[in-house]
């Protein structure tokens, strides 16, 4: 018994691709990824609740590995709570985030899905490698920040001196980690800007090298407001992690302009008005022949009337 394959049309990307999509189309399908997204940050808010208070102990380590946190009585690390709902509600702002960080996976894709038929396929070739860097970056940023607010912490509490017990309010703890973390992440993204204006040609690798000086200052300058301390250690990780990461761009970025030159040493001395192989001799045009007179069409012969239709068929037909 012989099945028959059913033909399957374009997909949803190639049909937005190509443009065939209407409007309305293209509206549902927006409003079919946003509810898939929706759907999967709440699941992932689900288990960001469950994970809560491990993350709220984690993020509170740093503080809770000073000899100042111990309460001397119990041995414990010991928080102010200012509000009664304050650690409920600290809880939901954790339990948030990492929700949108397990369901990353999902609403990205969603996005991207939206967004790529747009994009022509070299550019949609740099998003995944621009992602693919992002993620890293952005996990080393988190871990720098968190052991810069160990050191910061630690130099803030031996200031306030032994006659002073310090306690901090959890929910400006969480926040002041949280916002670190976050800061340093961004901050760490500074060279995928870099290689951007490289790969779409508003800047060489020379000039993004001649730049040095004042990337260099910036960092400096930068790292001075952000970090939590006035002391110069935490200031200096982060400048010097920043510069490392700027020359490391501008040498992916000799890369990339070396690719680009490849194949143009053939042309590279010669002129503009050279380059073209067309041959631009002059050569002189003779004089036409002679027209020969057009043979006379002769009169066309009679066409013979049609028989009359009674004729045509027999009593047969």
């Amino acid at each position: 018994m012989a099945f028959g394959l059913k033909k399957r049309g374009p997909s949803t990307f190639e049909r937005a691709a190509d443009g065939s999509m209407t409007l309305i189309e293209h509206v549902r399908e927006l409003r079919t990824r946003l509810f898939r997204a929706s759907l999967a940050i709440l699941v992932g808010f689900g288990f960001g609740i469950w994970l809560a208070t491990p993350v709220r102990t984690l993020l509170s380590k740093p503080y809770c590995d000073l000899p100042q946190s111990i309460d001397p009585e119990t041995g414990k690390c010991l928080f102010v709570q200012l509000g009664v709902a304050d650690v409920f509600l600290l809880n939901l702002k954790i339990g948030l985030w990492v929700g949108l960080i397990i369901a990353a996976p999902i609403w990205l894709y969603q996005l991207w899905a939206f967004i790529a038929p747009g994009l022509h396929k070299h550019e949609r070739r740099y998003a995944y490698i621009f992602t693919a860097l992002a993620a890293p970056l952005f996990a080393a940023g988190a871990v720098l920040a968190f052991f810069v607010t160990t050191k910061g912490l630690e130099f803030l509490l031996n200031v306030s001196g032994d006659d002073i017990a310090t306690n901090l309010e959890v929910t400006r703890y969480i926040s002041f980690v949280t916002n670190l973390i976050l800061l340093f992440g961004v901050a760490f993204e500074f060279p995928l800007i870099v290689l951007m204006l490289n790969f779409v040609g508003l800047a060489s690798a020379k000039r993004l090298l001649s730049w040095w000086r004042v990337a260099i200052f910036v960092f400096f300058a930068f790292s001075a407001v952000v970090t939590p301390t006035p002391d110069p250690f935490g200031m200096t990780a982060l400048a010097i992690c920043l510069s490392a990461l700027y020359f490391g761009a501008v040498a992916v970025a000799f890369v990339n302009d070396r690719r680009r030159r490849r194949g143009q040493e053939l042309y590279s001395d010669l002129a503009d008005d050279e380059v073209s192989p067309l041959d631009l001799s002059v050569e002189p045009v003779g004089a036409a022949g002679g027209v020969e007179a057009a043979t006379p069409v002769g009169a066309p012969e009679p066409i013979a009337a049609p028989t009359p239709i009674e004729r045509r068929y027999d009593d047969m037909t």
